[in-house]
């Protein structure tokens, strides 16, 4: 039997924050920047990296959104069927 043992980062890059924020690298480099994200840590004298701990806490605290998703996420309003046509797209 094998154990396969999982372990959570403690950096994540660039690529990888941006990604775990659901956003693109260009949005975050902006939001960093302006110090709305939080800041890259010194990992080592030419790399930095941003604490998984640190986006979670950021994420958790984001309010709660009125909006709806929008309509090419792949989210339909609650209670609601997609569109026909979509639904007989994705068969």
């Amino acid at each position: 039997m094998t154990t396969i043992v999982t372990i959570k980062p403690l950096y994540l890059s660039r690529e990888e924050a941006a990604k775990f924020l659901s956003i693109s690298t260009s949005t975050f480099e902006s939001m960093v920047a302006k110090g709305e994200y939080p800041k890259p840590r010194k990992v080592s004298p030419g790399r930095v990296g941003w604490l998984v701990e640190e986006l979670e806490a950021y994420g958790r605290a984001r309010p709660h959104s009125d909006l709806l998703p929008a309509p090419d996420s792949g989210y339909c309003r609650a209670g609601k069927s997609p569109a026909p046509e979509a639904a007989s797209a994705s068969r």
